[in-house]
């Protein structure tokens, strides 16, 4: 199945602690790039989301954002450093004694002081927050794979067009290849009677030389070739069982590569210019298929 690898997908997870948001964004890239981001105090489970967006997606540049909101219980907690504040207590002490003075320290000043009372990630069950991030990003997949279907619908159509104007030139080029042939014998001929005027030519002699120049420019096997790869790049196009891109690419390579023959061999503006055409569809295939996965 044709699928674009360029897309956008967004999914939530709610709990009674938390709300989870998945985004995915996706664009060409010739191998599957995924990047990450999200809280760092998450960071354990990057591994399992990487892992839920790759059964999904073989190719592409993907950036997934991830953001928690909670809703329960809250997110941190207070920590008392008593040691630290013992050495403040220490100093305290010592320079009050230095000066002969109360040290006079409250309870709030003392717990006021540099990272003697500070807050820390509450502690979270792992298995938790890894099943609750997999199914934000499960249903942003779900999205994100919706939105790549329909482009990819919209692309095979494009294709198969292209595909049908290529089919359409190539019929050109078989119906008009005799009349080349022909076309030489009668130059071959008049000039021959232009060099010798009245004299007999030999007709035998003419169709030998035809025939050497008809072998020469036979493309029946280039255009049979490419009229069987837009066949092979609707069948393709057809099939469901997985990404289909790096077959396109190989396909389209073929497909220039006849055309180019046939180009090289043709003797006759007609076959050069519909060579052209076939070339220029070749392109634009080519293009479209850079966006399928």
């Amino acid at each position: 199945m044709a699928k674009s690898m360029t897309g956008f997908g967004r999914g939530e997870f709610e709990d009674e602690k938390r709300r989870v948001t998945a985004e995915i964004r996706s664009v060409n890239h010739r191998y599957c790039d995924i990047n990450v981001r999200m809280p760092r105090r998450y960071s354990f489970a990057e591994d399992s989301v990487k892992n839920t967006v790759k059964k999904e997606i073989q190719r592409g540049k993907i950036d997934i954002t991830i953001n928690v909101e909670h809703i329960g219980e809250p997110d941190t907690e207070l920590e008392l450093n008593m040691e630290l504040a013992g050495r403040y207590m220490k100093k305290y002490r010592e320079l009050a004694s230095h000066f002969d003075i109360d040290p006079g320290v409250s309870v709030e000043h003392l717990a006021s002081l540099p990272d003697v009372l500070r807050t820390v990630p509450a502690e979270e069950d792992e298995d938790e927050i890894i099943s609750a991030f997999t199914s934000a990003v499960s249903a942003a997949v779900g999205a994100h794979d919706s939105m790549r279907t329909a482009e990819g619908e919209r692309l095979a159509d494009d294709l198969r067009a292209r595909g049908d104007v290529i089919n359409g030139l190539v019929k050109k080029i078989e119906e008009r290849s005799p009349e080349v042939v022909t076309d030489y014998y009668n130059r071959l001929k008049e000039h021959m009677h232009e060099l010798i005027g009245d004299a007999a030519v030999s007709e035998e002699r003419l169709i030998q030389e035809a025939a050497v120049f008809a072998d020469r420019i036979n493309v029946t096997e280039e255009y049979v070739r490419l009229h069987s790869h837009v066949d092979e790049m609707n069948l393709i196009l057809s099939d469901k069982s997985g990404p289909i891109g790096k077959k396109l690419d190989f396909l389209v390579q073929e497909m220039n590569r006849e055309a180019n023959t046939i180009g090289s061999k043709a003797n006759d503006i007609e076959i050069t210019r519909s060579v052209l055409l076939i070339k220029s569809e070749v392109e634009k295939i080519r293009e479209q298929v850079q966006n399928i996965e």
